[in-house]
C-alpha cells in the first residue's frame, strides 16, 4: 500500500476532531495512522533528500489547509479543533476533503493565490474544467517543489552528459581531472594534466593525488563512450595499475557499466571506483563544474522560539 497523499489526510483529521476537544497534533498523527492502517514501514518513510519523515509532513499540509479553509483552528501551537464551519462540513457527509473543496473558502484561496488570482481560480471550479489546472494533486507544496526540482535536475544532466558527448576526447580527459579536484582531491591541474594522455600504456588517463600532500595517487581512466563498459575493460585497467605499482582508480564514462564489470571491482585487492554517465553529471551539478547557479529557493519554518515572552 503507497502512503496516502496529504489531501487523504484532512477528512479522517476533521473527523477525528468533529466531538469538538482540543488534540494536540501528535495525538491526531497517530489516531489518522490507526484509521487508516499505515504499517511501520509507511509512517518512516524518509523524502528523497532524507531530511525528514513523509508522513509527518503531510498531516503538517494537511493541518495547515484546513486551518487557512477555517474549518479547523489552533489556539495554542501544536493543539487543533474544530470549528462551526467545520461541523458544518462534516454534517453535509463529503466523500472527500480536498484542495479542490477547500477553495470555496476566500481565506483558503487568499493562502493559495495571489488576490488578483482569485476570479479566475473561482471560475475555474464553476466551471468544473480540470484540464485548466489540476486543483486535486495529491503533492503536498514542499513535494511539489522537490518533484519539479528532481525533473530540473534530470533534464540537465541529460544536457551535460550530451554536451561531453559533443567536446573531444581530450577535453573529456582535463574535465574529469578538474571535477576531481573540485571534490577536493589534492595537487592541481596543472600537476595532474602533466600525466593526462602520457602514460603510454593505453590504460591511464591521468593521475592525481589523493590529498594535498601526494601522500598516495589516484590513476584515472575516462572513457567517453555509447556502450556500456564490460569487464574486460576494466581488467585492462587494473592492469595498468599493477603496471604502474599503483592501488587505487578511478574509472569514469559518459556510459554505464555491466554487471559483470561492476562485479569484477568487488573481487579485488586494488581499490576501482566506477563513475557512470549518470553519476559523472550528478557530481558535475553538486561540484558546480559546468554549470552555474540561476535561481534558489530556501524554504523556511517559523522559529516559535523567538515569539515567547521572558
Amino acid at each position: 500500500m503507497a502512503l496516502p497523499g496529504f489531501q487523504d489526510f484532512m477528512l479522517p483529521i476533521l473527523t477525528i476532531l468533529k466531538d469538538g476537544k482540543e488534540l494536540q497534533k501528535k495525538d491526531i498523527k497517530e489516531t489518522v495512522s490507526q484509521s487508516l492502517n499505515l504499517s511501520e514501514e509507511e509512517k518512516s518513510l524518509k523524502s528523497q533528500d532524507g531530511k525528514y519523515y513523509v508522513f509527518s509532513n503531510r498531516i503538517a499540509w494537511a493541518l495547515t489547509y484546513l486551518k487557512h479553509a477555517g474549518l479547523i483552528e489552533s489556539k495554542k501551537y501544536g493543539f487543533y479543533n474544530i470549528t462551526m464551519e467545520g461541523q458544518k462540513v462534516l454534517r453535509s457527509n463529503p466523500a472527500r476533503i480536498d484542495r479542490k473543496f477547500l477553495l470555496q473558502y476566500p481565506t483558503f484561496r487568499d493562502f493559495v493565490y495571489p488576490r488578483s488570482e482569485n476570479t479566475e481560480v473561482i471560475k475555474k471550479i464553476q466551471d468544473k474544467d480540470e484540464d485548466k489546472e489540476d486543483l486535486s494533486t495529491n503533492d503536498d507544496p514542499q513535494e511539489m517543489i522537490e518533484n519539479g526540482y528532481q525533473i530540473i535536475l534530470n533534464g540537465l544532466c541529460k544536457e551535460i552528459l550530451d554536451k561531453i558527448k559533443s567536446c573531444t576526447p581530450r577535453f573529456f580527459e582535463v574535465l574529469v581531472v578538474e571535477l576531481l579536484l573540485k571534490m577536493g582531491y589534492g595537487g592541481s591541474l596543472k600537476d595532474a594534466g602533466k600525466a593526462i594522455g602520457q602514460s603510454g600504456d593505453g590504460g591511464i588517463d591521468g593521475i592525481i593525488k589523493e590529498d594535498k600532500l601526494g601522500l598516495d595517487a589516484i590513476y584515472i581512466q575516462a572513457k567517453r563512450w555509447e556502450g556500456s563498459v564490460g569487464r574486460p575493460e576494466i581488467q585492462k585497467f587494473v592492469g595498468s595499475l599493477v603496471g604502474n605499482h599503483a592501488n587505487k582508480g578511478v574509472f569514469i564514462t559518459t556510459s554505464s557499466f555491466t554487471n559483470e564489470a561492476e562485479s569484477f571491482v568487488k573481487t579485488i585487492h586494488h581499490k576501482v571506483v566506477l563513475i557512470d554517465g549518470e553519476t559523472l553529471a550528478q557530481y558535475m551539478v553538486d561540484y558546480d563544474l559546468g554549470v552555474t547557479k540561476e535561481i534558489s529557493y530556501d524554504i523556511k519554518r517559523i522559529d516559535n522560539d523567538f515569539f515567547v515572552e521572558e
